[in-house]
């Protein structure tokens, strides 16, 4: 027993003699404290980052001496040598250069940006604080060719390099490797459900075709947000917001954003976090009531149709509704419909959360993590039509085991509509409660013509005319509207309702490996990727009424890094990826790039690349059977085409030639006997037979350049993108009977308004190219501010006159001018910065409406007050200062101005 005890005192000895502590701090070279700054000892994993004061404390078991490595972003990092156990190490890094920043998402693989071998932009935890935008999200709009879209107040989409809708599904969002994109709409609702700012540990965007390594959906650009992991980032952090959105059309409401972030870190073994967010705020009406092109330009008008105004878009020729009266003119009415502001309230708001544990079993980077993430909340999303999204849920859940050479996840992504309504369809609805189209426009068809022959003029019989049909119409804010309104927006079946119907969901795998530790030839990585897709709308927007739709994707791709010459001056990139949908023919993606680094201090790099990227057709694309109330939008998958048959009428003129009283139209016939609109619309009918949908293409070349010139740091670049089989939307007229070219029923049954229009989904023969360039400069001025500013240039070219009936939606100004000015330490704890941003005019093309969006420029502005003492900042900001407002977007309210103070405590 007295050896055993002898031995058991050694072995505690040894231990304890064996733990080594040492502390210190992290300084900037203004003698300012860096938090969040790393601290590692070299050759291991072990480490922490500095607490809000710049300090930190170490206990490993490693025996002095050996050496510690301190780096913060924007800093050049710093090596001390430990030589005893309770040394105080105090570090103070030189702020360094953006170009030193190091980047993963560009090759899948650690590298400095300096050396990315195609263009990328970063946005760090210190622009995140330093931004002058309401929040990071808003704050990317800031970089250097990017466009944000604003759909709605916490709606905003991101794009790169032209062709931007509100439903982008040409860019894809990754949050810590998983895609943010809503299974229902192909496409993330900004950051609505996705990340809580003081989690965020990174931003990289790559803009531009990135399908050799990510995939399908990554056409036109792709987001990456990276959020801090636990055994790196401990203890409790949070911020608030609080503030007002100043708009003419909604007034001054009040604005609250609130963050908190929970981790821990319980052992060099186990660590988790917890994040939590809620913003609410009262969204930017919208109230356009311009009348559409080809209706009438005011509500006084018997057609008109304007944008925020719903249950207008019901409209017949009151002559073919009338059985061919004289006295009737051969014209189009439409129904009094409602407006946007009867059918919202416009509340905006977000909550979410997000928990993870993470396990390091053998205390080294080999981690295992389960990650969740739930989100809730309102918007305003518009599409074909304007959609009120509320208590929309959406879901995610990963699983993944990686280190430093691989990784391996797989994750699901679940959403719910919850209770969201189609708005056109809301003011269809009530109109069509309170009474049928039929009767309506009967009225309106006897009214007017006893007024005629009373002897009003046209006007007048016109205003009679609606006078008598809508006497007795639901009047917004009295209970019977209110009893319609709420039936109608319960009601799934587009017939009756408005409800928006989704529980759809996606599961996806992915995987990758580096062998660069295997070999010093290169840097070889292989990998890949799959996912399901389980569509389950219940018929109400795919045509999945008998069951959910499912089927998949699968993906390969292999990358090789090599650096040559002298200094390996020389990097060669190659990438080849190979995706196969179940549903089409597979398709290789290859990536070959150069770049060549030069200068006496290596400080210029020159690179060029050629890649080709392709898009599959998205879920709706092939799958959606939906009535927009313009049209019949059908999906072009082989299996969709006999799955949408719908009921219509026949006049009575259509009778008289011997036709049926109802007629099914089945949604094949759209692709293979129908009219196209616009020679319909020119009085000269030309059949048309649609292709059926497949992947989309591009060719893009980039030559780019990094370097710093006499404390100016550049970064140009330019690239020409060449489209095939361009994935686009035809609008045809289906007649109800007869077959489209026999110049005889066909032609009667247009004549006789016994027809419905169609949405198809197809490629365009045409010729799509588009190109660019853009250059930014960034320098520090009067020693100690920040200026930078860059200049985007943007263009499609596409033959217009020769495909009347294609549009590519490019949706994007030629010119656009982003500036920034501002010091981080104006004075002790004292910062500031001022955004500008000015667009050129734009055409503006979607489903939803067209139209010319105005230049705009807005300026950005915020002070920020550091107090150390209580681990706090304190931000008084600003958006769109001089309350000059402006919109991006046809049929979207006007961007008004935020003011705002916010408190942030424990940010690292």
């Amino acid at each position: 027993m007295k050896n055993i005890l002898s031995l058991l005192a050694v072995l505690v000895c040894s231990l304890t003699y064996s733990q080594t502590t040492f502390s210190g701090t992290v300084l900037d070279d203004n003698s300012q404290p860096l938090p969040g700054a790393s601290i590692i000892i070299e050759g291991t994993t072990t480490g922490t980052v500095t607490n809000f004061d710049g300090n930190f404390n170490i206990t490993t078991d490693r025996t002095p001496p050996f050496k510690v490595n301190a780096s913060s972003v924007g800093f050049d990092p710093m090596v001390l040598e430990v030589t005893s156990s309770n040394q105080t190490l105090n570090f103070i890094l030189k702020e360094g250069t953006v170009l030193d920043e190091v980047v993963i998402s560009a090759s899948r693989t650690p590298e400095r940006i300096f050396e990315s071998p195609v263009t990328i932009e970063r946005f760090g935890q210190t622009e995140i604080k330093n931004t002058a935008s309401a929040d990071f999200y808003d704050g990317l709009e800031n970089l250097k060719g990017v466009d944000i879209n604003t759909n709605s107040l916490t709606f905003k989409s991101i794009n790169t390099r032209g062709f931007a809708s509100f439903s982008n599904t040409r860019f894809m969002q990754l949050v810590d490797g998983m895609d943010n994109s809503t299974p229902a709409l192909n496409f993330p609702l900004g950051n609505l459900v996705g990340m809580t700012e003081t989690d965020v540990l990174s931003v990289e965007l790559l803009p531009g075709a990135s399908s050799a390594l990510y995939g399908a959906n990554a056409f036109n650009g792709i987001l990456f947000m990276r959020s801090k992991n636990p055994f790196d980032y401990s203890g409790i952090s949070g911020y608030v917001k609080q503030g007002v959105t100043s708009q003419e059309a909604a007034g001054t409401n009040s604005y609250t954003d609130v963050g908190v972030r929970i981790a821990h870190k319980f052992s060099d073994v186990f660590a988790a976090k917890v994040n939590f967010g809620w913003l609410k705020g009262t969204d930017w009406a919208a109230n356009n009531y311009t009348g559409k092109p080809g209706t009438g330009a005011t509500r006084a008008s018997a057609d008109y149709d304007g944008y925020n105004v719903y249950g207008d878009e019901v409209a017949t020729n009151i002559k073919a509704a009338s059985g061919g009266l004289g006295i009737i003119p051969n014209m189009n009415v439409s129904r009094t419909g409602y407006y946007e502001t009867d059918l919202t309230d416009y509340n905006a708001e977000s909550l979410k959360a997000d928990w993870g544990l993470y396990f390091r079993p053998w205390k080294d980077d080999f981690e295992i993590s389960y990650v969740g993430k739930a989100g809730t909340g309102n918007t305003i999303y518009q599409g074909t039509n304007r959609y009120n999204i509320a208590n929309f849920f959406q879901q995610q859940h990963k699983l993944e085991v990686k280190n430093d050479n691989f990784f391996v996840r797989g994750y699901i992504v679940a959403d719910n509509a919850g209770d969201s309504y189609d708005m056109v369809f809301t003011g269809i609805n009530i109109n069509r409660t309170w009474k049928s189209d039929q009767q309506w426009f009967g009225e309106y068809i006897q009214t007017y013509a006893a007024a005629t022959l009373g002897g009003a003029t046209d006007t007048q019989a016109h205003a009679d005319a609606r006078a008598a049909a809508d006497q007795g119409r639901l009047i917004p804010g009295t209970s019977e509207f209110k009893a319609a309104f709420d039936k109608v927006t319960s009601e799934p079946d587009l017939t009756r309702g408005s409800q928006f119907k989704d529980a759809s969901k996606y599961y996806h795998s992915d995987a990758n490996y580096n062998f660069s530790h295997l070999t010093d030839w290169a840097e070889i990585q292989v990998g890949g990727s799959f996912r399901q897709y389980d569509l389950n709308s219940s018929g109400t927007i795919y045509t999945d009424s008998d069951g959910s739709i499912k089927y998949n994707e699968i993906g390969l791709y292999t990358q090789l890094q090599k650096k040559f010459l002298a200094n390996e001056a020389l990097k060669l990139t190659a990438s080849l990826r190979y995706d196969k949908s179940e549903l089409f023919d597979g398709f290789f993606s290859p990536r070959l790039s150069l770049g060549y680094t030069m200068g006496e201090t290596d400080n210029h790099n020159i690179r060029g690349s050629v890649q080709s990227g392709f898009r599959n057709p998205t879920t709706q694309d092939l799958f959606i059977g939906l009535d927009s109330g313009r049209a019949i939008l059908v999906g072009s998958a082989e299996s969709n085409l006999d799955r949408d048959i719908r009921t219509y009428d026949v006049s009575a003129s259509g009778q008289a030639l011997g036709q049926p009283a109802t007629v099914n139209v089945v949604g094949r016939a759209a692709y293979e006997n129908a009219f196209s609109l616009n020679s319909v619309q020119n009085g000269a009918p030309v059949a048309t037979n649609t292709d059926i949908v497949k992947p989309e293409q591009v060719l893009s070349f980039e030559i780019g350049y990094r370097g710093k010139i006499d404390g100016i740091i550049i970064d140009f670049s330019t690239y020409y993108n060449k489209y095939k089989d361009f994935i686009s939307n035809e609008t045809v007229l289906v007649p109800f009977y007869g077959t489209a070219g026999d110049n005889g029923l066909s032609l009667a049954a247009i004549q006789n308004g016994d027809y419905e229009a169609y949405q198809t989904y197809t490629n365009s023969a045409a010729d799509v190219e588009s190109y660019g360039a853009s250059v930014q400069l960034s320098t520090k001025v009067f020693n100690s501010y920040d200026l930078s500013a860059n200049y985007t240039f943007t263009k499609q070219e596409f033959d217009q006159a020769a495909y009347p009936d294609f549009r590519t939606n490019f949706n994007t100004p030629e010119h656009k001018v982003k500036a920034s000015f501002g010091n981080v330490n104006l004075f002790t704890n004292f910062g500031f910065n001022v955004s500008w941003r000015w667009s050129d005019a734009y055409l503006w093309q979607s489903t939803f409406g067209d139209g010319d969006i105005p230049a705009y420029h807005t300026i950005d502005a915020q002070v920020n007050y550091r107090v150390p003492s209580l681990k706090s900042s304190f931000k008084l900001g600003a958006t769109n200062l001089l309350g000059d407002e402006y919109y991006t977007a046809i049929g979207t309210g006007y961007i008004g101005s935020m003011y705002y103070v916010s408190w942030t405590i424990n940010n690292l």
